[in-house]
């Protein structure tokens, strides 16, 4: 444990830091707390992109996670996830269960007034492929 973190009361547990991150916030954002439940086998929302950076946790089961330039992993209850909008397409937010719901819990910073995501279109899918790692 860092001791930066060493003072902290019993049952608080940092999980993650991740001080790079604070850069990629929007001047201006606010903060959005969404909770994101998949039904067993639900492949998630098609391929887009967030406004701003979104930071989670994985508080059921499992997600199976993809975002350009990166591989596919899957995120298990406990773990955390990070993407940094803006650009980045996020393929794949998909419940890697066939049995069980998975749930997770993300912040996500964005300029007010944007939407959660916007939905990639084939085109642009096929123009970015390069930047899709198999």
């Amino acid at each position: 444990m860092s001791t930066e973190h060493a003072q902290l009361p019993p049952g608080v547990e940092v999980i993650t830091t991740l001080p790079e991150a604070a850069f990629q916030i929007p001047a201006g954002a606010e903060a959005r707390t969404i909770t994101v439940t998949l039904p067993p086998g639900d492949p998630g929302a098609p391929p887009h992109r967030h406004p701003g950076p979104v930071f989670g946790y994985v508080t059921q089961g499992e997600v199976l996670f993809e975002l350009e330039g990166q591989p596919p992993r899957v995120i298990k209850a406990g773990d955390t996830l990070f993407e940094p909008g803006g650009d980045v397409i996020h393929y794949q937010g998909a419940n890697n269960l066939p049995d069980s719901q998975s749930q997770m819990v993300v912040i996500m910073f964005a300029p007010p007034g944007t939407p959660v995501l916007t939905v990639v279109s084939a085109e642009e899918l096929a123009e970015r492929r390069h930047l899709r790692v198999a």
